[in-house]
């Protein structure tokens, strides 16, 4: 994809949705950190009905540590692998609370440091909570950036070394929740809905996904 079809490309994405947020839902970093964390291999509309309840109990690493391991489980047991996940929350509250002073560490390499935090999960809290311009690639992501020829790579950090250098600078802070949103509700994984897309125009895949046909009632009488 050219770099004016780049620019073209992400413009279309912010006129359509000009202030995109995060579907978690959150408090402030830390309870954003704890969120994404349990994310992992779940739905964010399943990860908040678990930690709606916890988030009006626990704000802080301290009132985690507080809660335990045992607490923390029943409150989000709903969630898959919810077990390991109560584990590293608890590990990652201690650390935090013993090395950052329960504050949330703004950089990438201290957050990776976190049990059960990697570099897509560092990425959300450094763009959602601190406005970092990072860009966390999901499998939505992934899959929009290869299908559409945005930026294509073999594994996910090669997608997002790409998405950094060609996303050009007035998208950068908001180029993660634009894609996102994009691959979950349009570029789907299936079935991708290409007759409503805004960039379908500018997008390498083929062949288009037509509208699916609309049934219509046959008329009174007639066989």
């Amino acid at each position: 994809m050219k770099q004016a079809e780049v620019f073209e490309f992400y413009r279309r994405l912010a006129e359509s949705n000009p202030a995109p947020e995060t579907e978690l839902e959150y408090v402030n970093p830390y309870t954003l950190l704890v969120a994404v964390a349990l994310s992992a291999q779940a739905t964010d509309v399943g990860v908040n009905k678990a930690t709606r309840k916890l988030f009006a109990e626990v704000k802080t690493p301290e009132a985690m540590l507080e809660l335990g391991e045992d607490g923390l489980r029943q409150h989000i047991k709903t969630i898959g692998l919810f077990n390991m996940k109560a584990k590293n929350v608890i590990a990652a509250a201690r650390i935090l609370v013993d090395e950052f002073g329960g504050e949330v560490p703004q950089e990438r390499s201290k957050l990776e440091r976190l049990p059960g935090v990697g570099r897509k999960t560092a990425n959300v809290v450094l763009n959602v909570a601190f406005g970092q311009p990072t860009i966390a690639v999901d499998t939505h992501i992934f899959r929009v950036s290869n299908r559409t020829g945005l930026a294509p790579g073999k594994d996910p950090l090669a997608v997002e070394l790409k998405l950094e250098k060609v996303t050009p600078e007035p998208f950068v802070t908001h180029a993660h929740h634009w894609l996102i949103l994009h691959g979950r509700y349009i570029c789907k994984a299936r079935t991708p809905e290409c007759w409503r897309c805004p960039v379908a125009d500018l997008c390498a895949y083929k062949p288009k996904t037509p509208a699916p046909k609309v049934k219509t009632s046959a008329a009174p009488g007639a066989r």
